[in-house]
């Protein structure tokens, strides 16, 4: 089977398990991202772990797995009571000593280059754990909803899915210009105006189909994608160029790993995630 034809399954058949799981539950969709968050977190420690580097990879997927499910509670869970208002500020506040620990974890485990280990250990926290986090909070019951399925996280993912789809569909027929050539020669400034274009043009349809949602935050929602989405696919690309591999895993027939698969989602998930909550819609 080609790469092209791979990628093509994979990616409708992921676009349709989660679409499945938003409508059918939430609780489906919280167990399907929390498998993905272990499987990053296991990818990441995997791709930094070298002769000057040993993170801690037992102790970051644990502390990735507690941010998750920590944030999963207080959405299920949500308190009313005026005296209970810090328990919604559990998945901010809990960061704060799961770094630290990383430190004192390390002073135990006698390995060489101990600030590179706490680094990278930390890094795939934030870099992987906390981004999947965020995207719990865009799947709240007291969101706009639409045929069951929350609006904002079913928007972020068909954007995204299309600037991908789009620029990879038209870089690989018509790519002739190097978009960065430096860390992803792949990427086309062909490949990436279309990519703008679909996106933008499809979060104006998505307003008129979805009309609860103001067209500015339609076109704000593509805007994030598109600069830190296309920026999360660099980094990514950059990350493994630093460490001279190609892809991040092999689960994901024409991807690659899940890392490879979501790179988008990790950097501009927090910034979709704030302009929402600054909207006061989150």
């Amino acid at each position: 089977m080609s790469n092209f034809w791979a990628r093509t399954i994979t990616g409708l058949s992921m676009v349709f398990i989660l679409l499945v799981a938003l409508w059918f539950s939430g609780w489906f969709f919280m167990i399907i991202f929390l498998v993905i968050t272990i499987l990053g977190l296991w990818e990441f420690y995997g791709l930094v772990a070298n002769a000057e580097c040993h993170p801690q990879r037992y102790y970051g997927i644990a502390a990735g797995v507690l941010l998750y499910l920590a944030t999963a509670v207080t959405i299920l869970f949500p308190q009313t009571n005026a005296d209970q208002i810090w328990f919604r500020f559990i998945p901010f506040i809990l960061p704060v000593p799961l770094f630290f620990l990383s430190f004192i974890i390390e002073i135990y485990r006698k390995k060489p280059h101990p600030l590179i280990n706490i680094a990278m250990t930390t890094l795939g926290f934030y870099y992987v754990a906390l981004p999947f986090s965020l995207l719990l909070y865009f799947n709240k019951p007291d969101l706009l909803h639409f045929w069951g399925m929350p609006v904002i996280l079913v928007g972020y993912f068909i954007l995204t899915w299309l600037d991908d789809t789009a620029a990879y569909l038209f870089g690989k027929q018509f790519g002739k210009h190097k978009f960065f050539e430096r860390i992803s020669p792949k990427k086309t400034w062909e490949g990436t105006i279309s990519g703008i274009i679909v996106t933008l043009i499809s979060a104006i349809g998505l307003h008129f189909l979805i009309s609860n949602l103001p067209l500015i935050d339609w076109l704000a929602l593509a805007c994030i994608v598109l600069f830190f989405g296309t920026n999360g696919d660099l980094v990514e690309s950059l990350i493994k160029r630093s460490l001279n591999i190609k892809d991040s895993g092999n689960i994901l027939p024409g991807h690659g790993g899940i890392l490879d698969r979501f790179d988008t989602m990790l950097i501009s998930a927090p910034f979709v995630f704030l302009y929402f909550f600054f909207r006061h819609i989150i």
